[in-house]
């Protein structure tokens, strides 16, 4: 599995210059809960080979994800852990326990979580988690030597596979085969490069704080981190290199 982590990081490289802030954060050697904001449908590509450098983790993925043969080679090679698609019908009332059990066992193997607090994409380049549970949930039984991890993601809000494109919620499926297609149009090493800057931030004292209180307290506290810098603008990238321009503002 190495090897394939290997193989698509290097394919994701050639479309993101990725810049990372606080890497000595997760390089860290204790269990981390990482906290991503969550901009576009690549996020999680590009923050599991990201981390995977560093750190070994667990990451979580919507159940509608296994569906599709090569990213569920990945999940299943990753060990994820599967979450139901409540839009479907699972009403599981045990099912955010299983899900934190699974976490809290990946740390007890000194080994690192990855959710998505919001659970959804951004809308307009600022981060709303609304009444979302999960994060707040597993913060809540933290175990004493791990630590919580925010990271802001930024670049991405002008992406195809962010809302800011076209104002819609891109299709995964269709934009993934897309994103091929564009890779072996630009000859592989001529795409266009967007520069995505990943900052890891320990917020661990100040998350359990918020979460002893809570839940709307604590998803608060990780809106006001996630949107500490204001709306992200969006950046629109060529998506061929021969391109001669493109869209400059968001589709209304």
């Amino acid at each position: 599995m190495h090897a394939y982590r290997e193989f698509y990081s290097f394919i994701l490289s050639r479309r993101y210059n990725v810049i990372i802030k606080g890497v000595e954060i997760i390089k860290s050697n204790y269990p981390k809960l990482i906290l991503p904001n969550h901009i576009s449908h690549i996020d999680p590509q590009i923050m599991t080979v990201t981390i995977y450098k560093y750190t070994d983790f667990v990451p979580l993925a919507a159940e509608r994800f296994f569906n599709i043969p090569i990213i569920k080679f990945f999940l299943k090679g990753l060990h994820a852990v599967k979450i139901p698609d409540f839009k479907k019908g699972s009403k599981d009332p045990e099912l955010l326990q299983k899900i934190n059990s699974q976490i809290i066992d990946a740390f007890k193997n000194n080994k690192s979580a990855m959710i998505f607090p919001s659970g959804h994409l951004s809308t307009n380049g600022i981060e709303k988690i609304h009444n979302k549970q999960s994060a707040y949930s597993i913060v809540s039984i933290l175990p004493n030597n791990t630590r919580v991890i925010g990271v802001r993601i930024n670049g991405l809000w002008g992406s195809m596979w962010s809302k800011a494109w076209n104002g819609k919620r891109p299709i995964f499926l269709s934009t993934y085969l897309m994103g091929i297609v564009y890779f072996f149009a630009n000859l592989i090493f001529l795409c266009p490069k967007r520069k995505v800057t990943i900052e890891f931030v320990d917020i661990t004292d100040e998350a359990k704080n918020k979460a002893q209180k809570d839940r709307k307290t604590f998803n608060n506290f990780l809106e006001d981190f996630y949107n500490k810098n204001g709306p992200e603008k969006p950046t629109f990238i060529r998506h061929l290199f021969y391109f001669p321009r493109i869209k400059s503002k968001v589709s209304k």
